[in-house]
C-alpha cells in the first residue's frame, strides 16, 4: 500500500468516527454534535448571547441564530430578554436542555483534546503541524472555513 492510500484511509477513518459519534450523540440527546456544543456554551455560562456563541465557535452569527432556533423548537433553551440590555437577548438552557446534556455521550472533541493533552510537547507540535498543512490542502477558498468536525450539520 503506498503513502496515497495510508492517508486517505486515515482521513475516512477520521471521518467516519465524526460520523459515528454524531449518531451516537442524535440517539442518546436527541442533537447534533454542532447543536451539543451550543448547549455545552450556554450551560458553562449560565446565559449566553448568540454573537457570544458564534465568537467561541468561530461560526457566523446566523449560523448560531438557527441552531438556537432549532433548539428552542426542541425545546432544550429558551430565549430571554437581557434585564441590562434590551436591545439583546439571553439564550438559557431548559431542564430538558440540561436532560439531553447529561444524556448525551463525550463530544469527540473532548475525547481527542484529553488524548492531545497526554502527549508530550513536541508530539503535539507535530500533529498540529500535519493537520495545519492536511487542512490547508483541503481547505475551501477563502471565507468557507468552519471550525467543526462535523460538515453538513449547519
Amino acid at each position: 500500500m503506498d503513502r496515497i492510500d495510508v492517508c486517505l484511509i486515515a482521513l475516512r477513518r477520521i471521518l467516519r468516527a465524526a460520523e459515528l459519534h454524531g449518531k451516537e450523540l442524535a440517539q442518546s440527546a436527541g442533537m447534533t454534535p454542532v447543536q451539543l456544543r451550543v448547549v455545552q456554551i450556554v450551560a458553562e455560562t449560565g446565559t449566553s448571547t448568540g454573537g457570544a456563541i458564534a465568537k467561541r465557535m468561530h461560526v457566523a452569527p446566523a449560523t448560531v441564530t438557527a441552531m438556537i432556533d432549532k433548539l428552542e423548537r426542541a425545546g432544550h433553551v429558551t430565549r430571554q430578554p437581557s434585564p441590562t440590555d434590551r436591545r439583546q437577548t439571553l439564550i438559557a438552557l431548559t431542564e430538558q436542555g440540561r436532560t439531553a446534556l447529561e444524556r448525551a455521550p463525550d463530544a469527540l472533541q473532548q475525547r481527542f483534546a484529553a488524548d492531545f493533552e497526554a502527549l508530550p510537547d513536541w508530539e503535539q507540535a507535530m500533529i498540529v503541524s500535519v493537520l495545519e498543512r492536511v487542512a490547508l490542502m483541503l481547505d475551501m477558498p477563502e471565507g468557507g472555513q468552519g471550525a467543526v468536525l462535523y460538515p453538513g450539520e449547519l
